[in-house]
């Protein structure tokens, strides 16, 4: 009996004990549930003051964005309006230039005619009496480029770079599309090519090889281009736009290939034509400064003379020549106004230091070609695709 009553009475402190325990063992699972709440709680209000300081910042974010887009807005327009007021001042400053010019005194009916003609209307193939009363004016060639009189922007077509031009001796235009190729699209005359859609109405013109750089000419009913990939010598092929065939070719060895623009570096040399001729300028290596000139027999591509122009060939982006004089046209790497900076008379008629600075009317780029038609008196230039007349103001030499 007694051994009954101690089991019974261990067995109830046993239970009392456990029944402590796991109380202990609740309340500490109580308290550690309540803390993770109280954490959470904490985690829910960081939360919330963090949200809520996001959507502050992604407002301010967006009124600032708003303020900066309206001021970029009123910025541009004020860019518009100066731009606009920049090109008023230069068409006012090319209008003085044009009311000062020595020309500005012709008569009103040589006006009339001037505007009329330059209306894109072409006249008829020339007559050979014409062509030959032109030539007979060349031992009398005294002009020198005095200004701008008016420009006309033909249209768009074709690549950034090229060259386009026109026969003296007949109506006909070619362009030479891009900086290389073997292909050259003739139009009957300018009107044709302003109408044209791309190049789609043009006659092309397959040529033996492929031409280089933007410094083609075209002279007397023959085609003159500077041949792609001679090495570092520069020749120059003769092609008769009349038969189809190649006449003469000529071989000018150069100490290495150099590029005759820095601006337009794909051009090696370029052929130009004027009263007197055919000429062509060239750098005769690339530690040459400068560029030179070099007066050739358009019947023999024979070289009569050679001469240092003193022009240096940094920043020089094209050049023509008018009576034996070199007008080199200069720019910057990012396009700006171009400019005449330098002349050379072979004649020693003008001197460089003492001629006028000239500048083109702004446009679209820079020019990667000018070339000078002597019986229109007019420059026919590519500028970052466009094509684009340029009509001369001339006036007589005077001797130095």
């Amino acid at each position: 009996m007694k051994v009954l009553g101690f089991f019974i009475l261990s067995t109830a402190w046993t239970l009392i004990g456990a029944q402590h325990y796991y109380q202990g063992l609740m309340d500490y699972l109580e308290n550690r549930l309540l803390a993770i709440e109280d954490r959470m709680q904490l985690w829910r209000d960081q939360f919330h003051h963090y949200h809520t300081e996001m959507l502050d910042f992604k407002k301010l974010t967006a009124e600032v964005m708003d303020g900066l887009r309206k001021e970029h807005g009123l910025m541009a327009k004020d860019l518009e309006g100066a731009a606009e007021r920049m090109d008023r001042v230069e068409r006012e400053m090319e209008y003085v230039e044009s009311q000062t010019s020595p020309r500005a005194c012709a008569k009103q009916a040589d006006k009339v005619v001037e505007q009329e003609a330059w209306g894109l209307q072409e006249r008829e193939e020339e007559e050979d009496e014409d062509w030959t009363q032109l030539h007979s004016r060349v031992s009398d060639c005294a002009d020198i480029f005095s200004s701008i009189r008016s420009v006309k922007i033909l249209k768009r077509v074709g690549s950034p770079k090229g060259m386009w031009t026109r026969d003296p001796r007949s109506s006909k235009v070619y362009v030479f599309n891009g900086t290389s190729g073997d292909t050259v699209f003739q139009f009957d005359s300018v009107r044709d090519f302003s109408r044209s859609q791309g190049v789609s109405d043009s006659k092309s013109i397959k040529l033996p090889s492929e031409w280089n750089g933007a410094g083609g000419a075209v002279y007397n009913g023959y085609l003159y281009y500077v041949k792609q990939d001679s090495g570092t010598d520069v020749q120059i092929v003769k092609y008769d736009l009349f038969s189809g065939s190649v006449t003469d070719t000529a071989i000018f060895p150069m100490e290495s290939r150099a590029s005759l623009y820095k601006l337009n570096p794909e051009t090696i040399a370029d052929l130009a034509a004027d009263d007197e001729g055919l000429w062509l300028l060239f750098a005769p290596s690339d530690s040459e400064p400068n560029i030179s000139l070099a007066k050739m027999d358009a019947s023999t591509l024979d070289i009569e003379e050679i001469w240092d122009t003193k022009c240096p060939r940094e920043k020089a982006e094209a050049a023509f020549v008018i009576c034996g004089t070199v007008y080199v046209i200069y720019n910057t790497h990012l396009a700006s106004r171009s400019r005449v900076e330098c002349l050379f008379d072979v004649n020693d008629m003008v001197i460089n230091e003492e001629a006028p600075l000239l500048y083109f009317p702004r446009r679209y780029g820079s020019h990667a070609s000018l070339k000078y038609n002597p019986e229109e008196r007019q420059l026919y230039g590519w500028d970052d695709g466009y094509q684009i007349i340029y009509r001369l103001t001339t006036k007589r030499k005077v001797l130095a």
